[in-house]
């Protein structure tokens, strides 16, 4: 097993790959040695001693890629320290109040309990419009989802700081 941090991460328009950027950085500020790349391009965890898996929520799924990372490579997960995030709900507060007490795909729980995380964190998003297709922003219109960023990088960053911190003592 290697020494680097992989924060790795699902998204379909780049504001879920923008928090995993975020977390890397805090984790690269801490004096760790981060990879951050897209879910669909790992394929082996050897090289890593930790993983951040993120992924944005549609409908109370992630992303496919990082779904299939997550149970292919549940067992290497297992066996070194991991945590979970999930973006998706816009509009202001709580994203798992927003969700009326969801916080992660139900489909995948199990998996994540085999992989007994550190944490699962649930952030809220963003929409931006000008990306959507024709559907998509028929749904959003439809649902009335409030459209902005609505990323609360304060929580992000003090989340990724807490990583920082357990993979310090750990390795001391």
């Amino acid at each position: 097993m290697g020494h680097k941090v992989l924060v790795t991460y699902g998204s379909k328009y780049g504001a879920t790959a923008e928090i995993a950027e975020r977390v890397g950085q805090v984790l690269r500020e801490n004096g760790l040695d981060v990879e951050v790349k897209p879910a669909g391009q790992v394929s082996d965890l050897t090289y890593y001693s930790a993983v951040i898996l993120g992924s944005s929520v549609y409908f109370g799924l992630w992303r496919k890629e990082a779904a299939a990372l997550l149970t292919d490579l549940a067992q290497q997960l297992a066996e070194r320290p991991t945590w979970l995030f999930s973006s998706g709900p816009t509009g202001e507060g709580d994203p798992v109040d927003q969700m009326k007490g969801w916080r992660f795909p139900e489909g995948l729980q199990a998996t994540a309990d085999r992989i007994k995380p550190g944490d699962i964190a649930f952030f809220c998003g963003k929409i931006d419009l000008s990306k959507l297709g024709l559907l998509e922003r028929w749904m959003v219109r439809a649902l009335k989802a409030p459209v902005g960023d609505f990323r609360n990088w304060e929580a992000i960053e003090s989340w990724a700081a807490g990583i920082a911190r357990a993979l310090q003592e750990k390795a001391n």
